[in-house]
């Protein structure tokens, strides 16, 4: 009786252990993808920029004048090796980001958008103002490249940082999210301009060095597609306002412009998520 006792007792161990272990195996592993809060990102890529009109002025001992509704493109590379030669890296318009997500859903992230800002040489504009005693007003002048050339080429430099929203989309396609994850991103900056411009201003001297010239704002909206857990490519499009009123032109430093303008921007970039 004892025996059939501690048999029956075994039994019901044994029992429970394996219903225990086959309930543990029936329970799915959560996927690393489920979750991203605790995770870091980082993404490198181009850029494609267009710019509205604005009133520049300029401003010296000997001059103030404003040039209305001035025609500014960008200067963009196309598929270039300079993309990944880390010496060429800033010749092309480019876009570097690292962020933290500190949710599932929200990161912020500190980055740099390098775009390229060059006005239209030869075109007609009015100008308003004086120069060398000579009064202007709202007269048309062209802009040739012995009065002005204007650029920002070694950056449109817009240091931003970034809140952002990311959300999973991939149970509408019904995939491994391991494997290939499908996300909605939405994101809001604020920044500083901090460009290097190439400026020629009536034969005076030029000033190449990188200054802090003002603010900006931006919000963007862009599809992600996660592939083996922690890489990435995403597409995004992003506007916004930039106000620059303290542009160095040239080497004296009573010599300054300003001007205000919005951007829009088509990115593409590439990148990794992972936790440390």
């Amino acid at each position: 009786m004892k025996n059939n006792f501690f048999i029956l007792l075994t039994i019901l161990f044994l029992g429970r252990k394996v219903q225990a272990q086959s309930l543990e195996d029936s329970i799915p592993l959560e996927k690393y993808t489920a979750h991203n809060k605790g995770k870091f990102f980082v993404n490198w890529g181009g850029n494609i920029a267009n710019y509205s009109r604005s009133d520049i002025t300029f401003k010296g001992d000997t001059y103030n004048f404003t040039l209305d509704n001035v025609q500014a493109i960008d200067k963009p590379k196309g598929f270039h090796i300079d993309y990944i030669n880390p010496a060429r890296m800033t010749i092309p318009q480019t876009n570097f980001r690292m962020g933290y997500y500190f949710t599932d859903k929200y990161s912020i992230s500190l980055g740099v958008d390098h775009m390229k800002y060059v006005m239209v040489q030869n075109q007609t504009v009015n100008i308003t103002g004086r120069i060398d005693g000579v009064s202007y007003n709202n007269e048309p002048i062209v802009l040739t490249e012995d009065f002005l050339m204007f650029e920002h080429t070694d950056g449109l430099n817009y240091i931003n940082t970034e809140l952002s929203r990311l959300d999973d989309i991939s149970s509408i396609f019904k995939l491994n999210t391991d494997h290939l994850q499908i996300n909605t991103v939405v994101g809001a900056g604020v920044g500083l301009l901090y460009p290097k411009t190439n400026t020629t201003l009536m034969g005076r001297e030029r000033y190449d060095e990188f200054h802090v010239s003002g603010y900006g704002a931006s919000v963007k909206a862009g599809l992600n597609l996660t592939f083996l857990k922690h890489f990435f490519i995403q597409a995004e499009l992003k506007g916004g306002y930039i106000n620059m009123q303290d542009i160095r032109t040239t080497g004296d430093a009573s010599d300054s412009a300003s001007q205000h303008f919005n951007f829009f921007q088509q990115n593409i970039v590439l990148g990794g998520i992972f936790k440390i």
